[in-house]
């Protein structure tokens, strides 16, 4: 009986610890820095093959401003890539950023 109540305080332990690690904080604070208009940004789960849709949509991320974004897929993965367009038609693609531990992510040229 004594190893029942041991495994099932490991199961409750596992599933306290998975509960926490999902709902980890996943704002992420997105700066331009670059001096250009950001026309784009899109941010995927780092084992995704494709970019997710575009989260800025018809708007536009102006150089010295931020907008704060909510990066959660439903997977409770903490790695995602990051990728920026640009008005003037370059891109930039950070990857492996670990959403959950960074709160501010900075463009720069």
């Amino acid at each position: 009986m004594k190893i029942v109540a041991t495994l099932a305080a490991a199961g409750f332990l596992a599933v306290s610890a998975f509960t926490a690690a999902s709902a980890a904080n996943r704002k992420v604070d997105v700066v331009n820095d670059t001096g250009l208009t950001m026309s784009e940004f899109y941010a995927s789960n780092t084992g995704a093959d494709d970019w997710e849709e575009d989260i800025l949509g018809s708007d536009t991320l102006d150089a010295g401003d931020t907008f704060e974004i909510d990066i959660d897929d439903g997977t409770g993965a903490c790695k995602f890539d990051f990728k920026a367009v640009f008005t003037n038609g370059t891109s930039h693609v950070q990857r492996a950023i670990n959403v959950c531990s960074v709160s501010t992510f900075t463009y720069r040229r």
